[in-house]
């Protein structure tokens, strides 16, 4: 059972401003009940431009519920301008965290509103604005949307941009193109900032593979990727790093040498110099 926080308790079974707005201004749909989740959201403004009514239908799990609940409370008496600004990090914060796994039920509030403003701007039928090329055809999620998702919320791991976005949790085909975006933005993340050294003192465990994956996406996947090999961290289990070559990498008969002397080097060098690098095979 997920682990939910009182908060998230509370919007599930006590949800707030649910029901329909008469003569809405904007009214903005995501989702679909083909994939689980759905969300209708729709406001309606005073004399001064604020949200003075906002209410929701839903169709989802206990996330999806409080998550639209709590973005109602947050949206009400805000300009339009004001509203755009909430983030789904702030949705999740508001309700005293989400599991992540359940993180996309805030993407989707954050789309359900910006999708009515749209509407009330005449910028669209009050559907979610298709922006991109469609990676995941069983969800429906763009380019855009996995860009996005991983900018805004600083995501390293594809399990984590499918629990933001649903991308790669049907039939997992799109799994390698994900991935592909994700190493191409947590590169050009980590080329921004100077490469950091080991700090003094111990590292929590989601330190040291935060690091790990920076370091491995900054040192090391560009020099294997130019002769057509690649890096998949697997494990980290206290100091051993578990990892699996890929592409021509993989076959190599000097895979030894560029595990320990070249990936376990790297790492020693920007984490901790007791790592030690292990080759697992799948």
């Amino acid at each position: 059972m997920w682990d939910y926080s009182e908060k998230v308790m509370d919007h599930f079974l006590h949800p707030r401003n649910v029901g329909e707005v008469e003569n809405p201004d904007g009214v903005g749909e995501v989702g679909s009940l083909a994939c689980g989740d759905a969300l209708k959201l729709a406001f309606k403004l005073d004399e001064q431009g604020r949200i003075k009514v906002v209410k929701f239908q839903t169709f989802g799990c206990a996330s999806a519920i409080a998550s639209s609940s709590a973005l109602t409370e947050l949206v009400n008496g805000k300009t339009l301008e004001e509203a755009l600004k909430i983030t789904n990090r702030e949705i999740a914060a508001y309700l005293g965290g989400l599991p992540e796994e359940k993180m996309h039920c805030s993407v989707m509030g954050r789309e359900a509103l910006e999708a009515a403003i749209a509407n009330y701007r005449g910028q669209g039928q009050g559907k979610k604005p298709l922006e991109g090329k469609i990676i995941c055809k069983c969800f429906g999620v763009t380019d855009k949307e996995i860009e996005r998702a991983v900018k805004e919320n600083n995501l390293l791991t594809l399990d984590q941009v499918t629990h933001y976005t649903k991308a790669g949790g049907g039939c997992g085909g799109c799994k390698p193109l994900i991935q592909e975006i994700l190493d191409q933005l947590v590169q050009a993340r980590v080329a921004e900032r100077p490469a950091p050294h080991p700090p003094k003192g111990r590292l929590t465990n989601i330190q040291k593979i935060q690091m790990i994956q920076e370091t491995l996406a900054r040192e090391v996947r560009p020099a294997l990727q130019r002769d057509g090999g690649d890096v998949e961290l697997i494990d980290v289990v206290s100091d051993r790093v578990q990892v699996a070559l890929r592409g021509t990498c993989s076959n190599c008969p000097a895979s030894s040498v560029t595990v320990h002397d070249y990936i376990q080097a790297k790492l020693r060098e920007f984490v901790a110099d007791d790592i030690v690098v292990e080759e697992v095979e799948e």
